[in-house]
């Protein structure tokens, strides 16, 4: 699952070391622009739906807890 996010993060957002980094959003390494399309390819990639009220910049400051917010979604 952490491969095929990566490989998503990576498509939509080369350059980024998404690995080393623990404030995306807060940081401004990633933007509004860049989440809407990561959560459509997370969405189709691990068929789940991800809500407005889940699109605060805590799910998606790390690739940790992008993952967390995909296993949640999947329950």
């Amino acid at each position: 699952m952490r491969e095929q996010l990566l490989e998503i993060l990576n498509e939509n957002c080369p350059g980024i070391n998404f690995e080393q980094e623990s404030a995306l959003i807060d940081d401004g390494i990633i933007d509004s622009l860049d989440i809407v399309a990561i959560v459509s390819e997370i969405m189709n990639e691990f068929n789940i739906e991800i809500s407005v009220d889940d699109l605060k910049p805590e799910n998606f400051n790390t690739v940790d807890n992008i993952l967390n917010l995909i296993r949640n979604r999947q329950l």
